[in-house]
């Protein structure tokens, strides 16, 4: 028996098969490279190329291999180009979780855990944002894991299924060199970017109400979010009660600044950050509550700030 990691070939996906593969789960990734990197999965792990919507070829990764469940990562991730790209944005993760969702049904395999996001929150009001807080997502992003989160709890109602989606804040860091971070859009390798080509990086707004003038946020370790996912489908099995949601978050924030001071330390690269006018939208403060996910999952942030820029820069230089 095995879980179905669906994009598993990308940067928090294949943290997570590293995750089951040291609680001793075996895996079967499905990704079709969109994104995703062929060496960043083991390669000892089972590998699919192909999208998961796909009907035809789900029918057939389900009917080749026995599974446990399904750990659901894959789909369109960037909320800014999903503004641009709404159609795109939709048909992958909506129309591709109701054909993954349709082929778990036929297969009669009924536990799942769902890569959801903050985005659902959209812009808070409030300082620390709890799994009650009001979802207002204000992306086609957004949008499309509120609606997946849906059909999880629909498909929980019509047949039974057994899930729990998980709510992440701003993933860093790498638990290994072998896998980076190459997203154009996360703030790390914007950071590492600019220092690396001898330009300063750019803060957008310092006049923020916070300590230091610069937006608050939640960074968590890309290996502690994929612990969650392992601590998530272990309960599944064992068919212990799960909440529907749960937020992935450290709880306290890190300021833009602070993260910058980190990578100074950590590279030894001097430079001074070029400010910039603030971006609209962008709230002074997001922070999560995550003590749900620490009550029922053991979820910790485990890392530091330093630790996570720390690992960050090392995979990026195995890199380079």
């Amino acid at each position: 028996m095995a879980w179905l990691v669906t994009g598993g070939a990308g940067y928090i996906g294949s943290h997570v098969v590293r995750a089951l593969a040291a609680a001793g789960l075996d895996t079967v990734v499905l990704d079709d490279l969109s994104t995703g990197r062929r060496d960043f999965v083991p390669t000892n792990v089972s590998f699919v190329r192909g999208s998961i919507t796909d009907a035809e070829l789900l029918a057939s990764v389900f009917h080749q291999h026995s599974l446990d469940g399904v750990i659901h990562l894959a789909g369109y991730k960037y909320a800014g180009e999903s503004v641009s790209n709404p159609l795109v944005t939709f048909h992958q993760n909506v129309t591709g979780t109701v054909i993954l969702l349709s082929a778990m049904a036929t297969a009669g395999v009924n536990r799942i855990v769902f890569s959801s996001s903050a985005a659902v929150y959209g812009t808070p009001t409030v300082d620390r944002v709890t799994e009650d807080t009001v979802t207002n997502p204000q992306t086609p992003y957004g949008e499309t894991k509120l609606i997946g989160e849906w059909l999880m709890r629909d498909m929980g109602v019509a047949t039974g299924l057994r899930h729990t989606s998980l709510r992440y804040f701003n993933v860093v860091g790498s638990g290994t060199d072998d896998v980076v971070d190459t997203s154009p859009h996360n703030l790390l390798p914007l950071v590492f970017d600019a220092v690396m080509d001898g330009r300063d990086p750019k803060i957008f707004g310092d006049d923020y109400p916070t300590l230091d003038g610069t937006c608050v946020r939640d960074y968590v370790h890309v290996s502690d979010v994929a612990d969650a996912h392992v601590s998530a489908a272990t309960v599944l099995m064992n068919g212990g009660p799960l909440e529907p949601v749960y937020n992935l978050g450290g709880g306290t924030g890190t300021s833009v600044r602070e993260i910058l001071t980190a990578v100074k330390t950590i590279t030894g690269i001097e430079f001074e950050p070029e400010v910039r006018p603030r971006r609209n939208g962008d709230p002074a403060r997001v922070v999560a509550d995550g003590s749900r996910a620490s009550r029922d999952l053991g979820w910790a942030q485990r890392h530091s700030v330093e630790s996570m820029v720390a690992s960050a820069w090392s995979a990026r230089k195995a890199r380079s």
